[in-house]
């Protein structure tokens, strides 16, 4: 009876003894820092941010075991950037996401050699952000929107939608500095098409009513309101004013039309979002930016709010709606 008691508990401390010995043989999990620095607020595209989030997750980054993100937000004040930058990079983290072209610019001033990962840039090239989109060189990389082609799709469905359009007001913010090529763009493309151009300035919302008076004033018959991350905060309220003062409103991001504007033709950010976890997976692996070839968005969605259309007197065309991605009802 002694023998089988002393028997057992041999093998007992013996399998305690395997346990703990690979307990401790086993790598402690590697938990990678990432750092994440936006000019908007915390709620404004909060749809991309958990694509990005999600696109992680799948990858194998779970947030609180082996990843934890930084995130800073400007809240539209572009001058709080360089500030919020010097900060992430002090902490330190081994990769930086930034979201909007002014965040990557605030970036390359703040590191050269922390890998960053540029969103929501309006051209990288243009902007001297990169070399080249296929050889980016140094030490930022990640995804570029291209305006010509763009533009030219959203001028052309006004077009369709509003028969005889000639005057076409542009809601944009000059401080964003993105918006001169934008412009210069949708010059270009408006010559082409006939139609003329009212620019139209807005800094922030206390901008807006005075921009829209201006607009009527003008008799503008359509609103094209160009990319920026601060008017995008306000979209709710450019699009209410719109309707307000009945003007059909293109939208270059779909949250804007979610939320009362008539149509948006554009990236599909959330799939940028989710394309953009690839990009920090490879470069915390080890990939450096300048071997990742800088990529423009291939997804874009046409999203159009019937009820705003009811509300503005308009009737979609077959040819329009056939196109969309998604009808609002």
């Amino acid at each position: 009876m002694q023998r089988k008691t002393v028997r057992r508990v041999v093998m007992l401390f013996l399998v305690f003894l395997t346990a703990s010995f690979a307990a401790h043989a086993q790598p402690a999990t590697k938990v990678y820092r990432l750092g994440v620095v936006k000019i908007g607020t915390a709620a404004a595209t909060a749809s991309w941010d958990e694509a990005f989030k999600q696109g992680l997750q799948e990858l194998g980054y779970t947030e609180g075991q082996n990843l934890v993100s930084e995130w800073r937000f400007a809240n539209g004040q572009v001058e709080r950037l360089p500030a919020l930058m010097a900060e992430v990079v002090r902490l330190p983290v081994q990769a930086l996401v930034t979201i909007s072209t002014p965040a990557a610019q605030a970036a390359k001033q703040a590191t050269t050699t922390l890998p960053i990962v540029m969103l929501f840039v309006s051209d990288a090239v243009h902007e001297g952000l990169v070399a080249s989109l296929a050889r980016p060189g140094g030490n930022l990389t990640g995804l570029s929107s291209a305006y010509d082609e763009l533009i030219g799709k959203r001028l052309e469905l006004l077009k369709e939608i509003i028969p005889g359009l000639s005057r076409l007001a542009i809601l944009h913010n000059p401080t964003f500095s993105g918006t001169t090529l934008a412009v210069q763009e949708t010059q270009v493309v408006a010559q082409k098409l006939r139609v003329r151009l009212q620019l139209v300035e807005a800094r922030g919302p206390n901008d807006l009513d005075h921009a829209f008076t201006a607009m009527t004033r003008e008799r503008a018959e359509a609103l094209m309101v160009l990319a920026d991350p601060i008017l995008l905060t306000y979209a709710t309220r450019i699009a209410t004013l719109a309707v307000r003062h009945q003007l059909p409103t293109i939208f270059e991001e779909r949250s804007a039309v979610e939320d009362g504007g008539l149509m948006v033709y554009g990236v599909n950010w959330v799939e940028v979002m989710r394309r953009a976890a690839t990009y920090v997976d490879k470069i915390l692996k080890g990939v450096k930016p300048a071997d990742l070839p800088v990529e423009q968005p291939m997804t874009f969605e046409l999203v159009i709010n019937l009820k705003t259309a009811k509300d503005l007197g308009l009737t979609i065309p077959p040819s329009i709606l056939f196109q969309a991605t998604q009808v609002i009802q």
